[in-house]
């Protein structure tokens, strides 16, 4: 049993990697704090749903077109030094939101403008920091590493916007903003002490040459492709979140109180699945598990929107959050093992935009599918859809289902000829550390 949970070895092996993921938790923390907050504000200062969405945007847009040429340039610099410039000039965005949130005197376009801004920050330190767990854990406990890091961003999902709505309740939108801002000295904590983060190898190239490099290493390198394209055929093929008020509607009588929890079940079964996640960590086939995960990712959802009744569709749903855990966990594992230390932060860049592009694009699929059908329709071919592109990713791309985190046994050699005036030919043979094939 004790094989099947957490493997909390990189927590033990390596201070700066326990130091990093401690920042990590306590900045994770203020960040939901603040995501819950600038919704509140922006409904606050306007009561339209427009300026609401446009958070998502003010959020989105720069982590697309800035993160790119932020990659190149994580590829070329000292990526520790870059980090903190990027969580020094995320950390002063956050004094702002609070001084304007305690002030009450910033209009909400001024609001979303200091959002776009710290959002330029994150997408500059994003695929820095993505670069250190390689460099800080060994490859066969590159993945621990990535789940635990999974699980402390689950946990303060779980309990970050529930003590937001408190202190807006004691303290309004700025007390939330004030802990965010807080919450980064712990993230400098994390990040001071680690070693010089410079590039392995050749730097990247300045400007757009050195993004399209990138670009030509996530088209030519069969496993990182086919991760990241695994990762669109379930967010942009199967994304639920669009399609649960027209469901819980269609199905379940509307009830506000179940709507409530479906995000929920998907949150529980994503925490159990990290909390079990020496289940997967330990094998070496991420490839696998990453298919696995993302075709039951599918399966799960087509069965929540013909499940009969709330409690099954509830359970359903927390299958696709264990399913979501493990695939997100593998395909990262993946990712770092398979790119060279020089590329790393341009394609953490392009990770980190499929991340954000896939679900919103997921999202809009299931809306314009489900005007045009039902909101079960949707979801269910949303579902079905998603397993047939890991049945066609799976298939096309063999080296994927072949990846190993640690090195194939070598054969054993041959046993010594005794005899009398016998030669010994024994072979050598050196084994990578990571295999494609």
């Amino acid at each position: 049993m004790s094989g099947a949970l957490l493997d909390v070895t990189p927590l033990r092996s390596s201070p700066a990697y326990r130091r990093l993921w401690l920042g990590g938790v306590f900045s994770g923390f203020g960040s939901q704090a603040t995501m819950v907050a600038v919704p509140y504000q922006m409904w606050q200062l306007t009561h339209s749903t427009v300026w609401t969405g446009a958070v998502g945007i003010a959020q989105a847009a720069p982590l697309i077109a800035v993160g790119f040429a932020a990659g190149g340039l994580v590829d070329r610099v000292d990526r520790r030094r870059l980090y903190l410039v990027a969580l020094t000039g995320q950390a002063l965005c956050s004094v702002l939101l609070a001084v304007q949130g305690f002030a009450g005197v910033v209009p909400a376009i001024g609001v979303l403008a200091i959002v776009a801004v710290q959002y330029c920050f994150v997408a500059t330190g994003g695929p820095a920091a993505r670069t250190f767990i390689p460099r800080l854990l060994p490859p066969q406990q590159l993945a621990a590493g990535l789940a635990l890091s999974r699980i402390s961003f689950q946990g303060t999902m779980l309990v970050g916007p529930a003590v937001a709505g408190l202190v807006i309740g004691w303290f309004g939108v700025g007390g939330c903003y004030l802990i965010d801002a807080v919450s980064f000295l712990l993230a400098f904590y994390g990040a001071a002490r680690l070693p010089a983060m410079r590039p392995d190898g050749e730097s990247a190239r300045p400007g757009l040459r050195g993004v399209a490099d990138g670009l030509a290493f996530l088209l030519r390198t069969p496993v990182v492709r086919g991760a990241l394209l695994t990762d669109l055929a379930a967010t942009v093929l199967a994304m639920p979140m669009s399609l649960f008020p027209i469901v819980n509607a269609e199905r379940f009588g509307d009830n506000p109180r179940t709507y409530g929890l479906f995000l929920t079940a998907i949150a529980v079964g994503g925490v159990l699945a990290s909390v079990l996640s020496g289940t997967f960590t330990r094998r070496a086939r991420p490839g696998r598990a990453m298919l696995a995960g993302a075709a039951v990712w599918g399966v799960a959802l087509a069965a929540f929107a013909v499940a009969p009744n709330p409690w099954l569709g509830l359970a359903f749903l927390a299958v696709a959050g264990a399913a979501d855990t493990v695939s997100v966990v593998s395909r990262s594992t993946i990712v770092q093992l398979a790119t060279p230390d020089a590329l790393r932060g341009r394609v953490a860049a392009a990770e980190q935009a499929v991340g954000q592009a896939g679900p919103d694009l997921g999202n809009l699929r299931g809306g314009l599918v489900a005007g045009a059908t039902s909101g079960t329709a949707a979801l269910l071919s949303g579902g079905l859809t998603c397993l047939a592109g890991v049945a066609a990713i799976a298939l096309t791309t063999p080296s994927l289902r072949h990846t190993r985190t640690e090195p194939e046994p070598a054969p054993s050699p041959p046993a010594p000829d005794r005899r009398p005036g016998a030669v010994d030919h024994g072979v050598v043979r050196t084994v990578s550390a990571y295999r494609t094939s």
